[in-house]
């Protein structure tokens, strides 16, 4: 069977999988569809050396799944985390009120969409220093001799050992190049991840990944090839007809699940109104029904400003009651959920006093 053919298959049995683990809760992230998903959590070694499966900051995701979390990703930047559903809601409160006066760059008590523009890449920025951060310690983890380069062996040499097999005996039989005997999956993974690591090996290609490549191997949001690269593999897994293009019954035609449940269906219907919204809306730019490569580059390109332009004006519209095309502070409070994904009870109460 043909591996395009044969990533469908598994990709329409994994949302299959999805729809019925998630009946109960509508609202999870849908699962990600690549080799690497259908398998226990990965390891703290594994972690460490694996191209994440989602990427802060980045408005779809790998597998071509619109990120849900985007707009806190964008809204909060490393302070996420901080904002937890079980958290005392005046302390959520403040924490907001705190961050709106630090959007509001002009002290005017009103934020703009050039301000929010602003906040945005300021908060980008802070989800690509995080990456860098926690890269360097990736990259020690692969580089044994420290010597600032990391071989294709190497690294699939330490993979291998996070999947639980022999590092000495891997690293012996590579070095007589003798059959490893590994599983379908894990060869599957093991394939996909040399195309990946020799994208991410700047010309004149060496076959060797310093610390600034193996960043763009691991996060391909960080370099301007790799960022081309994800998104060719994300068209050839939507791509029906073979064009190298996305019409809009490509983008909306995954997940196909059938499941005889209303809740099901009602995740399925979510799922084409989001995505039929996000192709017209935004990433169609000349708006003629097609998205090419290049638009869909320019659509997840994390620092493009224009699209951080663009977000801010429709994360201001979301909340912009008295449709001033500015956010104020009792707005952004009580559309909380949608910047923060916690949810403030008693909003208004005190805002003035707060602030």
């Amino acid at each position: 069977m043909p591996l395009k053919l044969r990533c469908r298959n598994l990709m329409a049995a994994s949302v299959l999988f999805y729809i019925l683990l998630h009946t109960m809760d509508v609202h999870a992230r849908p699962a990600n569809m690549s080799a690497f998903k259908d398998k226990p959590p990965a390891s703290k070694d594994e972690n460490e050396i694996l191209p994440p499966d989602h990427l802060n900051g980045v408005k779809m995701e790998m597998d071509g799944h619109l990120n849900k979390d985007f707009h806190q990703e964008v809204f909060l930047g490393k302070e996420m985390e901080e904002f937890d559903e079980d958290s005392e809601p005046r302390r959520n409160r403040k924490k907001l009120i705190d961050i709106f006066t630090k959007v509001d760059f002009n002290k005017d008590r009103s934020v703009s969409a050039k301000e929010m523009q602003r906040w945005i890449m300021e908060k980008t920025e802070e989800h690509f220093q995080e990456a860098m951060k926690e890269n360097k310690n990736s990259f020690h983890a692969v580089d044994p001799d420290g010597d600032g380069h990391v071989t294709w062996d190497e690294y699939r040499i330490k993979f291998l050992a996070s999947k639980g097999f022999n590092e000495k005996e891997i690293a012996e039989k590579i070095k007589n190049n003798e059959d490893l005997k590994l599983d379908e999956e894990t060869q599957e993974v093991l394939e996909s991840l040399k195309d990946r690591w020799f994208q991410a090996d700047n010309p004149p290609s060496d076959q060797l990944l310093n610390e600034q490549e193996f960043l763009s191997f691991l996060h391909p949001e960080h370099s301007r090839g790799m960022l081309k690269y994800m998104v060719k593999e994300i068209v050839r897994d939507l791509d029906q007809d073979g064009d190298k293009k996305l019409t809009l019954s490509e983008f909306i035609s995954l997940p196909v699940g059938t499941v005889e449940n209303q809740q099901a269906q009602d995740i399925d219907d979510d799922w084409v109104r989001e995505r039929k919204k996000e192709f017209e809306e935004v990433i169609d730019s000349d708006h003629d029904g097609i998205v090419t490569m290049e638009e869909l580059e320019e659509y997840m390109d994390p620092m493009n400003e224009h699209n951080a332009l663009n977000e801010a004006k429709q994360m201001i519209a979301v909340a912009d009651e008295n449709q001033n095309h500015n956010l104020e502070l009792d707005e952004i409070l009580k559309y909380s959920e949608y910047f923060t994904g916690s949810k403030l009870m008693d909003y208004a109460r005190n805002v003035h006093e707060e602030f």
